[in-house]
C-alpha cells in the first residue's frame, strides 16, 4: 500500500465521520419528534474535522485547511459548553 493510498483512506474516513454526524442528528430529531443536536453530533464533527484537517494538510490545500481548522474551534467549544452544563446540572 502506498502512502498516497493510505492518505486517501484517511480522507475518506474523515468524510465518512463528518457525514455520519448528519445521520445521527436526523435520527435523534426523528426520535424526539423535534429538531435536536445530540452530544454525539459534536464528537463526530470533531473526529471528522481532525481527520479531514490531517488530510488537507497532507494535500497542502490552504482553503481546505482553513475551513476544517476553524470548524474545530466551534466543535470544541460546543463540547466544552455541554460539559459545563452537565457539571452545573449535576451539582
Amino acid at each position: 500500500m502506498t502512502g498516497q493510498t493510505v492518505w486517501l483512506g484517511i480522507g475518506f474516513l474523515g468524510q465518512a465521520l463528518f457525514s455520519a454526524r448528519f445521520v445521527i442528528q436526523w435520527l435523534a430529531s426523528e426520535r424526539m419528534r423535534r429538531s435536536v443536536v445530540p452530544h454525539a453530533f459534536w464528537w463526530f464533527s470533531l473526529a471528522g474535522g481532525v481527520t479531514l484537517l490531517a488530510y488537507a494538510l497532507w494535500r497542502g490545500d490552504p482553503v481546505f485547511v482553513l475551513g476544517q481548522g476553524l470548524g474545530l474551534f466551534v466543535y470544541l467549544r460546543n463540547l466544552m459548553l455541554i460539559r459545563k452544563h452537565r457539571r452545573t446540572a449535576a451539582a
